[in-house]
């Protein structure tokens, strides 16, 4: 379910750009959130990718219930737009995941326990 890819031909060849992106937000902590939820770059060789957005959506939405979108409104993840994650929600996050361990949850604790390293990140809908 959970990609890393070395390239982005790599990335191309293996679904193109039917992805759901994660991404670690590499402004400096205290940007403006306006800023911030206005900043994402797609693509990104050190991302996470998604290959099926439904059973990502059934297994893990419930995990990520607290992004903040680029209206500024928060909820449950947005598989179609910006969601924005702070830091400070990581270890929430990790720790929901680790209760209930869904399918494939290693890769993904592992690149979250990256993104602690950076002012949170992104989860770039389709």
């Amino acid at each position: 379910m959970f990609y890393i890819f070395n390239s982005q031909k790599e990335r191309r060849n293996t679904g193109g750009s039917c992805f759901i992106e994660f991404q670690f937000c590499r402004l400096p902590v205290g940007t403006k959130i306006e800023e911030i939820v206005d900043s994402s770059v797609d693509w990104l060789d050190d991302s996470l990718y998604v290959s099926d957005e439904s059973p990502f959506y059934e297994k893990y939405s419930k995990f990520f219930d607290c992004g903040i979108y680029a209206n500024l409104e928060c909820g449950i993840v947005d598989m179609y737009g910006i969601n924005y994650y702070s830091s400070d929600k990581i270890d929430i996050i990790i720790g929901k995941i680790l209760n209930e361990k869904p399918e494939d949850h290693q890769k993904l604790v592992e690149w979250l326990e990256k993104a602690k390293e950076y002012n949170g990140f992104y989860i770039l809908g389709i």
